[in-house]
């Protein structure tokens, strides 16, 4: 039902004091099966499962385009390994083998830590202008560009690496640059998008192609690398990101009101449960509000804090699986996939739970927000801490790095979809500021996990995961203390103000 004045579940009145207040009935909800949203969910999952296959080939690739972790040892020196090296290998030489005229390339540890961390240095710069521009224009065409220039450039990349180290981080970091705009765009388009009833289930499913495509990218990348030489990795996910962005720019609009194939009920019932809210911010937004704001800063903390983890087994974890527990390339990239495994499933389960929550009204948006927060981080962390005392059972390591990485998914229904609670029109601008600052663990958790596995020691390992541990659990704190899921004053328009209040008066 349409509802008065174009007031919406996001139009609440400055002085409300509870956010559980819905005020679209179920019954007139029409289906998503075959909706526009729906498909736009389904295109965004797809889209980010690409986006992450670009972001994490090098992972697994790096094994092989190096041919030594330690290219000058002394002449005298012997290997040590921290965990024995399977039966039938001791007279291997360490070097994983590539088809010939294949190059590879001697790369210390430190050089391959600012190497797989050169991507995020491109990626910080491009997140707050790329939310501020999709908030204003909108993000399809922001997205589609990002993924679809971040896929051409991959296509270079086995030429940057023979040219040299500097070359390919300089390549990487505009392959960030390019790919820093995709988040920010997915939240501003699902601001005009997702009704709010929705919200989690729709932005978990998007969201969690990232999940799927880390899943898909890291045992296909070890088989590639394998039979047909690392360079072919970097080909056929270029290719599949040039193809995905075809599909996207044929089908995808801005907004509902410009779609060419939505029902009139779905359009209805889009523009009416989201309301003003759902449309373009200006070139205006109140920055020193924002700045202010503490339930913004609670998620910029906890993203961080919450991404530290996730970019230290992102780009370490095929570097242990290799270094430490002697798995072969292939072995090694299913089970560095396996944890991504859990989490798309569990991620995309929690929204449908905590949209159920919020429509059934158990929980307010802030309490659902902080218990899939909690729960996310809290038991991963420890999972994370018990990985350092697995010692070299491959078994007991891949269960608990895959238990922990599969219950962090849940964390996709709490504070990573935050942004659009406290303030819908701007949640494409303030995804831009949280991701920025929760990208810096991208930069910088890869290079202080070699600086600490110089050695390839069990010890610099252990220091890896205790780290990551601790920083998830403060995290977690922090928002539990002081996050909201309250439309926050500042987001409030003085037209939707005057016209809330005299509806209630």
């Amino acid at each position: 039902m349409p509802l008065p004045n174009g007031c919406s579940v996001n139009s609440a009145r400055a002085d409300e004091s509870e956010d559980r207040e819905t005020l679209i009935e179920s019954d007139d909800v029409p289906p998503q099966c075959c909706s526009a949203r729906l498909s736009l969910a389904i295109l965004m999952f797809f889209g980010f499962a690409v986006v992450y296959a670009l972001r994490v080939n090098l992972s697994v690739a790096m094994v092989v385009m190096v041919n030594s972790t330690d290219p000058k040892p002394g002449q005298n020196s012997s290997i040590v390994h921290a965990c024995p090296l399977p039966s039938g290998s001791e007279n291997t030489t360490g070097t994983l083998t590539q088809p010939d005229g294949i190059p590879q390339y001697l790369w210390d540890s430190q050089t391959q830590g600012w190497l797989l961390g050169a991507f995020f240095f491109g990626y910080l710069l491009t997140q707050i202008p790329g939310g501020y521009l999709a908030g204003h224009y909108g993000g399809s065409v922001f997205m589609g560009l990002g993924v679809l220039g971040t896929a051409v450039l991959t296509l270079l990349t086995p030429l940057a690496a023979n040219w040299g180290a500097t070359w390919l981080f300089a390549l990487r970091a505009l392959e960030g640059f390019g790919e820093g705009v995709t988040f920010p765009a997915m939240m501003a388009m699902w601001a005009r998008w997702a009704p709010p009833l929705e919200r989690s289930r729709l932005m978990t499913l998007s969201g969690s192609g990232a999940n799927f495509g880390a899943f898909l990218a890291l045992p296909l990348t070890g088989y590639i690398c394998q039979t047909l030489g690392w360079p072919a990795v970097f080909y056929l996910c270029g290719g599949a990101g040039c193809l995905w962005a075809i599909f996207w720019f044929l089908f995808v609009f801005d907004d509902p009101r410009t779609h060419r194939r939505i029902s009139e009920e779905e359009r209805d019932y889009i523009i009416n449960s989201i309301g003003s809210q759902g449309t373009g911010h200006g070139w205006s937004v109140p920055l020193l509000s924002m700045l202010m704001s503490v339930p913004l800063w609670a998620i910029i903390v906890t993203q961080m804090c919450s991404n530290w983890s996730y970019y230290t087994l992102l780009t370490s974890l095929p570097t242990y699986m290799d270094n430490i527990l002697h798995f072969d390339l292939q072995s090694n990239g299913f089970l560095s996939a396996l944890p991504y495994l859990g989490a798309w499933l569990l991620s995309t389960l929690s929204g449908v739970v905590a949209d159920s929550l919020i429509k059934r009204r158990v929980f307010s948006v802030t309490n659902v927000r902080k218990i899939f927060t909690l729960t996310g981080l809290l038991p991963a962390a420890g999972f994370l801490a018990a990985v350092s005392y697995a010692g070299c059972s491959q078994t007991l390591t891949v269960t608990f790095l895959t238990l922990s990485t599969t219950i962090a998914g849940t964390s996709a229904s709490g504070v990573f979809i935050n942004q659009i609670d406290i303030a819908p029109r701007y949640a494409g601008f303030l995804l831009g500021i949280t991701n920025t600052f929760g990208t810096i663990p991208g930069v910088v958790a890869p290079i202080v996990a070699g600086y600490f596995t110089e050695d390839h020691t069990m010890a610099g390992w252990r220091k890896v995961f205790w780290v990551a541990a601790g920083v998830n659990v403060g995290g977690a704190l922090i928002f539990t203390i002081f996050g909201s899921g309250k439309l926050q004053k500042w987001a409030i328009t003085e037209e939707e103000r005057k016209r809330c209040s005299s509806i209630s008066a």
